[in-house]
């Protein structure tokens, strides 16, 4: 009879980097490393879609993760796990711009109205439309952070009123990483890892500046919820069932949020994601959430299907 201490005797694969959530181990380096060796003419985005197919690495919506599959490899490179080609100077996918947003002429004829006089409003997600750039222009020139183009799953929104632009909100994947939020739900490190994409997260609201219309940012956002769930589910083909933001309290009051009912949850600790020293780096900010259902807590402790 042979032993059963001979049953395993190979040391576990070892995890030289975690990212998004997946355990790259050292036989995954070798593969990548094997794969760049093979194609030694691909471009950086070339081996990330040729990575996308081997590990079958796609969204619900069935498009690959080639951006964050790139962020993957870069991060491994830059540990010296792996050597890169060298980057190109541009490679941009359609409807996508890198670009500082160009400026685009907009009616900014001061709105001054009660909020019955101007609704219905008209909300248009605006993402890889004719919209986009004014888009990404109002955002860039009247918010306080600017515009940066977001990264992974995320739709963005101008709101009208008769035809006049009003307000821009964009809406991106959730942070990883809110120790309030996942206390909040009851999250473990792997219920946060299976369903961190039932999450969205409110990255800008802009109100433009010559818009005076009491309670309008409230009904903005009381209408957002309806519509963002729905769009969310047909571009993705996954639902969201809570959303999530930040308010800078040296700055904002976050009433709006209140308003629409909105939750404080506590505060941010003032850590980057990754930092590795301890000690806050960036301002405190306020942590708000919005259960869209009444099971919230139930769907977002599901394993995913």
């Amino acid at each position: 009879m042979r032993s059963s201490a001979f049953v395993s005797i190979l040391p576990p694969m070892q995890t030289v980097l975690r990212y998004r959530g997946r355990d790259v181990t050292e036989e995954d380096v070798r593969f990548i490393r094997q794969l760049i060796y093979e194609h030694p003419g691909d471009s950086r985005w070339a081996l990330s879609k040729k990575l996308c197919t081997a590990w079958n690495w796609v969204q619900q919506n069935g498009q690959q993760k080639d951006m964050v599959c790139r962020g993957l490899m870069l991060a491994l490179h830059r540990q010296g796990h792996i050597t890169l080609p060298p980057a190109q100077k541009t490679h941009a996918r359609p409807g996508y711009n890198r670009k500082e947003p160009v400026s685009v002429q907009v009616d900014q004829t001061p709105l001054i109205a009660s909020l019955k006089d101007i609704t219905p409003l008209e909300f248009q997600q605006v993402r890889r439309t004719a919209y986009e750039s004014l888009f990404s222009n109002l955002l860039n020139e009247h918010h306080y952070l600017g515009y940066t183009q977001p990264v992974g799953e995320h739709l963005k929104y101008l709101v009208f009123a008769n035809k006049q632009p009003i307000a821009c909100l964009s809406w991106s994947s959730a942070p990883r990483h809110i120790g309030v939020r996942d206390n909040f739900i009851g999250w473990t490190q792997k219920d946060r890892e299976n369903n961190l994409s039932r999450i969205a997260y409110n990255s800008r609201f802009l109100i433009l500046p010559w818009i005076q219309v009491s309670c309008l940012a409230s009904h903005i956002l009381a209408q957002m919820a309806k519509i963002l769930q729905r769009d969310w589910e047909c571009i993705y083909k996954h639902p969201i069932y809570y959303l999530e933001t930040f308010v800078d309290q040296e700055r904002f009051k976050g009433t709006c949020y209140f308003a629409a009912n909105w939750l404080y949850l506590g505060q941010t600790t003032g850590l980057g994601k990754n930092d590795h020293t301890g000690k806050a780096n960036r301002s405190l900010k306020a942590v708000l959430g919005y259960p869209l259902t009444r099971d919230f807590r139930k769907r977002l402790l599901e394993a995913p299907r």
